[in-house]
């Protein structure tokens, strides 16, 4: 009450002391009403609801005002700027209220003005006497005090009042503890961890029925999708009838056909499955060549609820599925998988990834479970049934080969039983890992192992002092071993001449065996491919390996490999795309920097930044790219030749944006100093050289986005502020933000902002949203977002509840998006997945940006989608 209490004071003193831009009614005369007739502009309420809000204690308290208690001649947000309204306006007092003769001027469209009444030309003074009565005093007394408190509440939105030493003006710097006035048509507000964010309504507004709703009348295709998961993860590569070539990586299970010959470029074409809904793990492909099981691991929803372990199989012809398999029988994710082959692949046996490394034996036309077991807690790596015998199952992994025998319980369901025999290694070194194994036609199994031999176990009649349980009179034993790689044998491929191949982890070598384990040919893989992941046999003589650095390559031993499919290794920030042409660059935690071309699907360059890569942008000539550290160092290439032509160092923190501006002369650095460094830039970008820097955040910068004419800035930081600067005036913080409401971006990558504020989801804790884009037509919008999804919103997004178009694949959170020049194709990054998506966009209409007209909804409601 004592602050009021002042507040009012100081309202009567100014009032006193400037004059005042409304005269207060007579003694012994009733306050003043607006006149009932007065009506607001379309789309805005009868009354006005300023919102106090103290940003230090994040508490906000209501004063509500009805059309009747205020006095005339005020305005109830921000006046008009020079030139900004259709009508004459009056002069500005300090106090932010306009004086003129008439009808009190009109401030910014969607502003409610009403008309000012006659009065008189005197001000009353505060201690003056008047002829009214002693018992009208008081009425007198609390009519001025009313109409005192309403002009210093309008007066303190107004732009005009930060000249003001009244403390509840003062603007203050990014993180005092200044009050902010929420004006009902002026401003909306939202709220991330319970801080508010204000956002300035463009003038262009005329009414709430004028905005779009709907998704987008875009849709999106997946064109492509760069990279394929082997650094982690095995039965990853399969040949399928067809003679596409299957594998997967996040959420994706890939067809690909190569284009081309042996040895020959890529150029082929993709199809992909996208039924998973968390990461594939592995695969098997059906004895009919056509038929696939993918098994994913288990996860969660935007929600926190947990997403089980499945297995689907599905028609890679049509890309249906068929059957799902192991709902809520599984624990973790499912780690390997195997079709059985002599009876037409009617039975699936299954690993999950539980302590105990469960197997199991599924039907798969009926979808049922037919035996299970505990089978281990050391890791599994592999499984598979004989191809004579669909009783005899093998598993191998850490330290141990078993082999089940399966009773099927005359395919009753949970009446099958699995009994098991441990593989005895007996003069033999017992290895840590068995992560391989095929079948050779003789019905001999070979391992491979952590030691790099070759172990040939044979069938021999059991003893009773044969280990292991179970009932067959026959067990495997080792007859033969050789040395076959430097380091451990990551695959074992059977081909259809009865020769096998080998392919190393350490040394990198493919070798092929003929009867005897006699070496035939082999070939070295290079070493910025990594060591052999899988093998598959093409067609002919061809061949495809998969590597550990997450490469596809094709070829045969004679004429070597060629990469068709690569990939990132470590999680990915830093995506742009080219100014001109359908080219983007990437980088991320594994250190490299890679140019890709979205025509030819296939990687142009790549080269080794010795240091983690989080952003990157393109000079608009396209002659240069700048690339941000996480050292603080940021370094300019040639993309031609590669030649790094500036090396700089701007702090020691990471840096996480560069934007040079639409016109190339200036370059803005973002660092998590909280700071923006500002080049001016010449010779196409090859020169640079400091030109100021923008500070006023209090937290670490986050997204900054240039002004069409390149002389401002409107950045983000982790705290969630919305700053604009000067950068042309002298890198200065504009600090009334009102006015670069009507601004116009050559980009929007700003995650906040009032044309972007719907596109966040309902208590949202300001992390769930990591990337954004605007097309360059202006038409949609793209969201990466913490929970694997991919949106498409109308642009702009400036309404509560604002439906999208969903998409999945991705299975970590989504980085960055980005489309590229001609608005053709969007570019989306998996964080942990280091997958590379290139969507098609679709359905674009007319060409040129939409009109904008942006929402006035003041409150965050959750946005609707529609999953594609």
């Amino acid at each position: 009450m004592e602050l009021v209490k002042a507040a009012l004071a100081e309202a009567l003193r100014l009032l006193r002391l400037h004059g005042p831009s409304t005269s207060l009614q007579s003694s012994g005369t009733p306050a003043p009403t607006r006149d009932s007739s007065i009506t607001a502009p379309p789309g805005l309420p009868p009354t006005c609801s300023p919102s106090l809000v103290s940003r230090g204690t994040q508490t906000e308290e209501k004063l509500e005002m009805e059309s009747s208690s205020g006095p005339p001649g005020l305005s109830n947000g921000p006046p008009a700027l020079p030139g900004a309204s259709e009508e004459p306006s009056g002069t500005q007092s300090e106090g932010g209220c306009s004086s003129s003769s008439g009808a009190g001027s009109p401030g910014p469209p969607g502003v409610l003005r009403p008309v000012q009444p006659l009065q008189r030309s005197d001000t009353p003074r505060r201690n003056s006497s008047s002829s009214s009565s002693p018992s009208e005093r008081p009425r007198q007394k609390l009519s001025r005090k009313a109409a005192s408190s309403a002009n210093l509440l309008l007066r303190s939105g107004s732009t005009e009042s930060r000249g003001s030493k009244d403390p509840l003006s003062s603007p203050g710097g990014p993180g005092s503890r200044r009050s902010n006035y929420n004006l009902e048509g002026i401003s909306v507000k939202m709220f991330l961890r319970g801080r508010p964010i204000t956002m300035y309504i463009p003038s262009g507004i005329r009414s709430l029925e004028e905005l779009p709703s709907g998704p987008p009348p875009e849709t999106l295709s997946l064109d492509w999708v760069y990279g394929y998961r082997g650094r982690d993860s095995r039965s990853n590569l399969f040949v399928l009838r067809s003679g596409e070539v299957v594998y997967f990586i996040a959420c994706v299970v890939v067809l690909y056909r190569p284009g081309g010959g042996p040895g020959g470029p890529g150029g082929g074409g993709q199809r992909h499955y996208r039924g998973h809904t968390d990461c594939v793990r592995c695969l098997a492909v059906h004895p009919d060549g056509v038929r696939v099981a993918s098994g994913q691991t288990a996860g969660v929803d935007k929600d926190g609820k947990p997403l089980q372990p499945v297995v689907h199989i599905w028609d890679s012809e049509t890309l249906l599925k068929l059957q799902e398999i192991g709902l809520g029988a599984f624990e973790r994710g499912v780690g390997a998988l195997a079709f059985s082959a002599v009876d037409q692949g009617a039975f699936l046996c299954v690993v999950d990834d539980s302590n105990e490394h469960m197997l199991s034996v599924w039907d798969c036309s009926r979808g049922v479970k037919l035996a299970e077991i505990k089978s281990t807690n050391d890791s599994v790596l592999a499984v598979g049934f004989s191809p004579r015998d669909s009783s005899c199952i093998v598993t191998s992994g850490k330290s141990h080969v078993h082999f089940w025998n399966w009773s099927g319980g005359a395919g009753v369901p949970g009446n099958g039983t699995l009994t098991r025999k441990q593989g005895v290694f007996g003069k033999y070194k017992k290895p840590k890992f068995i992560p391989c194994f095929v079948f050779l036609p003789d019905g001999d199994i070979l391992t491979g192992d952590s030691e790099g031999n070759i172990l040939t176990w044979g069938r021999s009649v059991s003893d009773s002092k044969t280990p292991g349980r179970g009932g067959t009179k026959e067990t495997y034993t080792i007859v033969a071993q050789a040395h076959a790689h430097e380091g451990s044998i990551f695959a074992l491929c059977l081909r259809r001449d009865g020769t096998v191949l080998s392919g190393g982890g350490r040394d990198r070598r493919l070798v092929q065996w003929g009867p005897g384990l006699v070496a035939l040919q082999e070939a070295e893989i290079p070493e910025h491919f990594g060591a052999v992941r899988a093998i598959a046999e093409g067609l002919g003589s061809e061949l495809l390996v998969g590597t550990t650095k997450n490469a596809l390559l094709r070829g045969d031993l004679a004429q070597g490999f060629s990469p068709v499919i690569q990939g990132h290794t470590d999680e990915l920030w830093g995506l742009c795309t080219h100014p001109s042409q359908n080219r983007f660059l990437t980088c991320g935690h594994d250190r490299q920097l890679c140019l890709w071309d979205g025509e030819g699907h296939a990687l142009a360059w790549s080269m080794d930044l010795k240091e983690t890569g989080l952003c990157a942008d393109f000079h608009p000539s396209g002659a240069v790219v700048v690339v941000g550290l996480n050292t603080g160092r940021w370094l300019v290439l040639d993309t031609e030749t590669r030649e790094i032509v500036s090396d700089v160092t701007d702090g020691n923190e990471q840096l996480s944006v560069v934007r040079y501006s639409p016109d190339g002369l200036y370059l803005a650095i973002g660092s998590h100093d909280n700071m923006i460094y500002i080049y001016s830039v010449s010779s196409c970008g090859t020169k640079s050289s400091r030109f100021g820097r923008c500070m006023g955040h209090s937290s670490f910068i986050t997204h900054l986005d240039w002004s069409k004419d390149g002389n401002f800035i409107m950045s983000n930081s982790g705290d969630y502020e919305i700053l604009y600067w000067d950068v042309a005036g002298g890198c200065k913080l504009l600090r009334n933000r009102y006015e670069s409401r009507d601004r116009e971006w050559a980009t929007y990558t700003c995650v906040l902002g009032f044309h972007v504020y719907g596109v966040w989801p309902d208590g949202s804790d300001g992390t769930d949203i990591n990337s954004l884009c605007r097309s360059h037509n202006e038409r949609v919008v793209a969201v990466a977002d913490d929970f694997c999804k991919v949106h498409l919103f109308q642009y702009p997004c400036a309404r509560a509840k604002a439906p999208s178009r969903m998409y999945s694949g991705h299975g970590s959170h989504v980085t960055s998006v980005r489309f590229t020049h001609d608005d053709s194709y969007l570019v989306s990054l998996g964080g942990k997945d280091a997958s590379i998506f290139q969507w098609r966009v679709l359905g674009a209409g007319g060409s040129g940006p939409s009109p904008v007209t942006p929402s006035r909804t003041p409150s965050l409601s959750p946005a609707s989608s529609l999953d594609v």
